[in-house]
């Protein structure tokens, strides 16, 4: 087996496992108690990051969350801001 092979093992083997909602942390030792290498394991660690990041969607925006406070009655409650807010501009 040569050694970009072995390398793609321990890729799929973090891809697979990280889905299925193990840590990346508990991972690495596992894999480092069973004789791996540490260097390849932080390759693998390396390109398992890399491949995953390039896969995530690119948030083209900052989502902004709104929030409204509603009354007994459905209807929108307006709160005033208290004056030491509106002379320090906050």
């Amino acid at each position: 087996m040569n050694k970009s092979n072995y390398q793609r093992q321990i890729v799929d083997y973090f891809k697979r496992n990280l889905a299925k909602g193990y840590t990346m942390e508990s991972l690495r030792w596992a894999l480092v108690n069973q004789g791996y290498s540490k260097v390849v394991v932080e390759k693998a660690i390396e390109e398992t990051t890399r491949e995953l990041a390039a896969q995530a969607p690119i948030l083209k925006e900052k989502p902004e969350i709104k929030y409204q406070l509603i009354d007994e009655d459905n209807k929108p409650v307006n709160i005033k801001k208290p004056w030491w807010k509106k002379i320090f501009g906050i």
